[in-house]
């Protein structure tokens, strides 16, 4: 691994965490934020941002905008610009983080629970979306979703927003980049994973800021080309198949430990009479590929055949 750049500059003036949440627990500071946010044209001059917050005292406009420059925005000739922490204050506002607890009863939804066949349902509470059984309550997934993911949306557009996510989330914490602080993140397989019905998963965790993901093995393969090559072959587009239907994202009845020390895992994923066989290592690399017919007892078994895409 290269070792870390040694030109990188470490601010010697940075705020605490403290009196860095202090400076934004300001009504008209966030106001500033949300105006700067809400112009389309950047850099921003000082009385563009004024006439935007609508505030009359230069002298005390000056002031809140001071104290928010350096840390959430940077002053240029032009005028005014974001600094990151700035966009991430206005789009925690905006995702609803910070502001709002809404509530979306269970709700049936297409596919069939890999466990007993029952149908699944949705349900979103305390900013968490679980996919569900109705009726041996399996749970095919449960993960953060903004509150803001919710607006504007129907429950079908809903459920493919918290299927791209979660996609989308894993795919980056599994290659190593933190998706909430941009860290560096580690994987690593586990026996019975905390939260999940699996005896067996990953736990992507990030060394800077300790966000945790946890997962089915086989959600870091939902973008793998083999992968989405032989669904293509099916019929089947893989990037539009939400992940709770594929057994092998959310059932350890498709995965087999060749090996512990080192880890071998080998998922295999049946579509109708053919079957892909992924083996991945302990840092969910795939070492082998291998492609067959099912056999008999394959075919039988639950929910061994392709997803419902309909």
């Amino acid at each position: 691994m290269d070792e870390q750049p040694s030109d990188i500059q470490v601010c010697e003036d940075c705020l605490a965490p403290a009196e860095a949440f202090s400076v934004v627990a300001s009504e008209t500071r966030l106001r500033i934020l949300e105006a700067l946010w809400n112009t389309p044209d950047k850099p921003v001059t000082f009385s563009e941002l004024r006439r935007a917050v609508e505030m009359d005292d230069s002298a005390q406009f000056n002031y809140h905008l001071g104290k928010l420059t350096g840390q959430f925005v940077k002053k240029v000739e032009a005028g005014y610009v974001f600094r990151y922490a700035g966009e991430k204050v206005v789009r925690a506002v905006l995702e609803g983080s910070f502001n709002q607890d809404p509530e979306l009863p269970p709700f049936e939804i297409d596919g069939s629970c890999i466990d007993c066949g029952g149908g699944l349902e949705a349900r979103y509470a305390e900013e968490l979306m679980t996919i569900e059984c109705g009726e041996c309550r399996h749970r095919h997934g449960q993960y953060a979703f903004p509150p803001g993911g919710l607006n504007d949306r129907s429950r079908a557009e809903i459920l493919d927003a918290f299927n791209q996510r979660v996609r989308h989330l894993h795919c980056l914490a599994a290659d190593g980049v933190c998706p909430e602080c941009g860290g560096r993140m580690g994987s690593e397989i586990v026996r019975e994973p905390r939260k999940l019905e699996l005896d067996i998963g990953v736990v992507h965790r990030c060394s800077q800021c300790r966000h945790e993901i946890r997962s089915a093995v086989g959600l870091r393969l939902l973008d793998q080309s083999d992968v989405v090559s032989f669904y293509r072959e099916q019929g089947i587009d893989l990037p539009a198949t939400p992940y709770w239907r594929l057994g092998w994202c959310v059932s350890n009845d498709f995965a087999t430990v060749l090996s512990e020390d080192p880890w071998r895992i080998r998922l295999r994923m049946p579509v109708d009479g053919e079957e892909l066989r992924m083996t991945v290592d302990g840092d969910l690399d795939v070492v082998s590929v291998e492609r067959r017919r099912e056999t008999r007892e394959a075919m039988d078994s639950p929910r061994s055949t392709a997803p419902d895409t309909a």
